[in-house]
């Protein structure tokens, strides 16, 4: 059985002049790019105009990747800049939790559950609208954490932060998230977390 190239060999026969190989660094990447960008943006539109954006920045740059670090936490940091980047440019529109029209739209997605309880994708449903509802460095963080699985250094050499920065945002994100699950989920949180 053959072996997957490694990122660091694709890395290389791409700035050896097999270009077609970025190919298998982006559909490598690509899912965890586009769940990052969809913490900042909010929006699938956007979300995915930010993901073409971070790949064409990373093919461009390829060159300066230093390999000290993970290609995905070079990668990471692309994303984290792009997204800032694109945000600052289009100025998007922040709602509250707290407001009516969130408060209308989470009452119609919880309606649509089972009455006789919360399955478990159910919660990852409701896990997954608290985070959005997070500020974006604060959905960034959990999800580079959890679902990106990187540490809190490769999370800093993302974010341009120091590891202990990050600890204690990560821990500060946690409390925010719990507070948001707190208000979709009332008791329910409990068996959440």
């Amino acid at each position: 059985m053959e072996q997957k190239p490694t990122d660091l060999e694709l890395i290389q026969k791409v700035l050896n002049g097999e270009t077609d190989r970025y190919a298998l660094l982006v559909k490598r990447h690509q899912r965890f790019v586009f769940t990052l960008a969809l913490r900042f943006s909010k929006n699938r539109e956007d979300a995915e105009e930010i993901a073409q954006d971070c790949f064409v920045k990373a093919y461009k740059a390829l060159g300066t990747f230093k390999q000290t670090a993970k290609f995905s936490t070079w990668l990471y940091t692309i994303t984290y800049t792009t997204a800032m980047t694109f945000l600052r440019k289009n100025r998007l529109d922040t709602t509250s939790i707290h407001d009516e029209s969130t408060i209308l739209q989470l009452e119609n997605q919880t309606s649509s559950f089972n009455a006789n309880g919360y399955e478990r994708q159910d919660s990852h449903a409701f896990l997954n609208i608290a985070i959005t509802q997070l500020l974006p460095d604060d959905a960034a963080i959990i999800t580079l954490f959890y679902k990106g699985e990187q540490s809190l250094e490769e999370i800093g050499e993302a974010l341009h932060m120091e590891a202990n920065t990050i600890k204690v945002k990560l821990h500060r994100a946690r409390q925010r998230l719990k507070e948001k699950l707190q208000y979709l989920l009332k008791d329910e949180v409990k068996e959440l977390l």
